[in-house]
């Protein structure tokens, strides 16, 4: 019998990371690894175990996703998404290294972005992951996925766009919501069976991963609302124009037909998907 490939899952106690561990296909044995289970910002902790457990690939998930807190600790920040995807993608140097990106790459300024438009982040959380890119493109054989809103239930009940949106209303408060801010959300579920199928072809370059669909953030708190059945009036419209804050780009829909080409499904619209899964952990 052959033996399945070991596959390390960084951010394994997170959103994305958690999904692709639990989903993982046939032939494939996931390692999650937690910040528990690894300091990524040791390397030689890091270099120690890779080196004993020799993996097949590696997925890594794992960054500091919060764009506030990246503006309030950007040392952190660049340690965490751009130093440790650097010492790993050098590990990983003659395998499959998958690394998330994000759609917080662009500055908003078109929205339909293409795996070739330019970055121009507009917030530190962006900047990291651009600059961790250009780590990562060094090696042809590696592969950078940008993704947009991910959706779903983590481990710790705080990760998903959505888990935040619902404590908040379950607290009675209201939240304003923008209707000039552009995404193209997906659930997390949906991320982890594209991110095997990735692998499993061995697809590399940059490759972008969302919903089929560019909504609101308004748009989208209301969808969530109706899905629960609650909290639909706490959810409040606003506009960037008056916004006051750390700059945001305005949008950052991705167009996924590169990447739909080579998947044996298709990539959901966010709406479509929430009314085909009414008891979804969501």
């Amino acid at each position: 019998m052959k033996a399945s490939k070991r596959v390390w899952v960084t951010g394994a106690g997170g959103l994305i990371g958690n999904y692709v561990v639990q989903t993982a296909p046939t032939g494939y044995s996931p390692i999650g690894l937690t910040r528990q289970d690894l300091d990524l910002l040791d390397q030689s902790v890091v270099e120690n175990r890779f080196r004993a457990e020799n993996p097949d690939a590696i997925i890594h998930c794992a960054a500091i996703s919060s764009n506030p807190f990246c503006q309030e600790h950007p040392q952190l920040a660049q340690r965490t998404n751009v130093e440790t995807t650097q010492i790993l993608s050098s590990f990983a140097e003659s395998i499959p290294f998958v690394f998330i990106s994000s759609d917080l790459v662009f500055d908003g300024k078109k929205g339909a972005y293409v795996e070739s438009d330019s970055p121009n982040p507009l917030s530190k959380y962006g900047e990291t992951k651009a600059e961790a890119e250009m780590h990562v493109m060094k090696n042809s054989r590696h592969t950078i996925i940008r993704t947009s809103l991910n959706g779903g239930k983590s481990p710790t009940r705080n990760r998903g766009f959505n888990e935040h949106l619902q404590q908040t209303i379950r607290a009675g408060k209201k939240m304003t919501l923008f209707t000039d801010e552009y995404r193209s959300p997906i659930s997390a579920k949906e991320t982890a069976r594209a991110l095997w199928e990735i692998l499993n072809q061995n697809l590399t370059g940059i490759l972008h991963l969302a919903g089929a669909e560019r909504l609101s953030r308004f748009n989208i708190g209301r969808l969530l609302a109706d899905h629960w059945q609650e909290g639909r009036d706490q959810i409040l419209a606003g506009s960037l124009n008056d916004y006051k804050g750390p700059p945001r780009a305005a949008d950052t829909s991705l167009c996924c037909e590169k990447l739909q080409t080579n998947l044996s499904f298709p990539l959901p619209r966010f709406s479509q998907w929430l009314q085909g899964n009414p008891t979804a952990p969501f």
